[in-house]
This record gives structure tokens, sequence and C-alpha cells, in this order.
């Protein structure tokens, strides 16, 4: 029986907010019809969401083609900029991942662009740890669909999928696997079944969902 873990990347594995702020921030500053900095607080509130929904939420001021190339500009910059910077890693993260890897198969599903996923784990150093991985920006699919994808192309019998907000929690519930909910990340999900509240609480509790 081949056991998986999807997780979620931002809220989950890592908090990149203030890396991702200041990347944007060197764009938007460089712009000459979107003026408006962002923040903290902005991306926080954005993060889950497709990037094609960021766009139309926060370059909402220009037309939706102009939101989408302002966004492109912002994400290609970046990946180049977390590559070079990271962010911050949640409490003993290698270290679980280095245990789990030894006995589930483990990967990431997150709606980010192409190449923030592999800014991750380069920067972190984390490759050797993670079998798959899939995102909105390569397949421009759902979450739903792109968890699903990872479960079948890979013949996993049984997996759970770990994330902070509730948008993960809709999209795991639709794709028809348990949700463990990352309680120190960025939102709520009050209805979920499971929670830990340290990334060393997951094997305990994913030893019992099994």
């Amino acid at each position: 029986m081949k056991k998986g873990i999807i997780f979620d990347l931002d809220g989950t594995l890592w908090d990149s907010a203030q890396a991702v702020v200041d990347s944007w921030n060197v764009v938007i500053g460089s712009l000459p019809d979107f003026h408006k900095k962002i923040t903290v607080e902005d991306m926080e509130s954005l993060m889950g969401k497709t990037m094609d929904d960021i766009a139309y939420a926060y370059f909402n001021t220009v037309s939706t083609e102009r939101a989408l190339e302002i966004l492109q500009a912002c994400m290609d910059y970046e990946n180049e900029y977390l590559e070079k910077v990271g962010g911050i890693l949640y409490p003993n993260l290698e270290k679980v991942l280095e245990d789990l890897s030894n006995e589930y198969f483990l990967a990431v599903v997150s709606n980010c662009q192409s190449g923030y996923i592999e800014a991750f784990l380069k920067y972190h150093k984390l490759e050797k740890y993670f079998d798959d991985f899939e995102c909105f920006g390569n397949t421009k699919q759902e979450k739903d669909t792109n968890i699903r994808t990872v479960v079948e192309r890979n013949g996993l019998s049984k997996a759970v999928y770990v994330g902070d907000v509730l948008g993960d929690y809709l999209s795991t519930t639709k794709a028809g696997l348990p949700f463990i909910w990352a309680r120190y990340g960025f939102g709520e999900v009050p209805q979920a079944e499971y929670a830990i509240d340290s990334l060393t609480e997951l094997r305990d509790i994913a030893e019992k969902i099994f």
C-alpha cells in the first residue's frame, strides 16, 4: 500500500509573505499605471487563491488584461527573489520531512505560479524529501484537480492533504481525501476533523488516519 502526504505550501510549510511583498513592491514601484504598494496583511488575505484570482482582486484598478500582465511581472521577479532569500520555514520542518519521507510519499500541491515551489525547494535544499509537486501555474487547474492528479499519477492507495485555509479544506474534500488543518497557518478551518498546532504532530495524526 502506497501512502502519501500532500502539502500546501504557504502557511503550511513556510511563510514567505514578507519576501513576496518585498519583491512585488520592487515591481509595483516601477509601474506607470498602478501605484498601490502591497502589505503583508494584503498578501496574507490573498494566500490560497489562484494566481488569476489574485490578479483580479488586487490589481483591480486596471483592465483584466493589464492585471494579468502586472501579476506575471511580479511572479517572475518573485521567483528570482525567493531563490536568493528564501522564506521562513515553520519549526522542525526538515526534521519532520526527513522522518516522514522514510515511510510516506511526500508531495506539494499549491495554487502558486510555475517556479514558486522550485524556488522553495532550491533555496532551502529540500528537494530530496519530496517525490512530486504540482501547481496552478503548470496546469491552470483548480487545487482539487491537481490533488487528484498527484494521487493518480503516482498510484497512491491512500493520501491526506495538509493545508491551512478554508479553500484547502474545500478542495481536499472535493478531491475525496482526508484533510489536516495546519492551525498555525493563515486561515480558520473550524470544520476540519483533524488539526495540528505544529508539524511535529503530523506523524501521529497521519498514522491515525491511515
